[in-house]
């Protein structure tokens, strides 16, 4: 049996020239026609991380990380100005099931990560310990996005189980 990591991202009715045209769609749209999932879903979290990181200097930025809310894959991309937007999520709903449960789940585990930061800021009154959940928070998910990207981009399996544990 073949991985189908190496394989463009399609439905299993797709061969030949229907698959090839449907890898060509994706890579123009910028998605990545071996799995299926766009780096855009991305920018989700990295707005979030871009938002923590401004606390130590601006400690009232935590307000604005207040404002920043989970969303599906399929949401962000039905919010989103992604020209392409209704293809990345039916590329998506397409990709190979092991790929898009490693992905759903270190995707869920930053939300829960990010939440959980919420409401812990919105319980403490004192900056510096908004800018301490706040340094942590970052260093718990910058590692975590890097392997999503990993996971997106079709590379080796993300050793997910170690990235978690650190």
């Amino acid at each position: 049996m073949s991985s189908t990591a190496s394989q463009p991202a399609r439905t299993h009715a797709q061969t030949g020239p229907e698959a090839a045209d449907w890898a060509e769609r994706l890579r123009v749209a910028n998605i990545n026609p071996r799995t299926g999932l766009a780096t855009d879903y991305l920018n989700h979290f990295n707005e979030a991380v871009m938002l923590l990181e401004m606390i130590p200097d601006m400690p009232e930025c935590a307000e604005d990380f207040l404002t920043w809310s989970p969303l599906s894959y399929a949401e962000h991309f039905t919010a989103s100005n992604f020209k392409a937007r209704d293809l990345a999520i039916e590329a998506y709903e397409k990709a190979d099931p092991n790929v898009r449960a490693r992905f759903d789940h270190i995707t869920q585990t930053l939300h829960s990560i990010l939440t959980a930061v919420g409401t812990a800021m919105r319980e403490v009154e004192k900056d510096q310990t908004r800018i301490k959940l706040a340094e942590q928070a970052t260093l718990w998910v910058q590692p975590l996005i890097a392997a999503c990207g990993g996971i997106i981009h079709g590379g080796a399996d993300a050793d997910v189980e170690t990235i978690m544990a650190n």
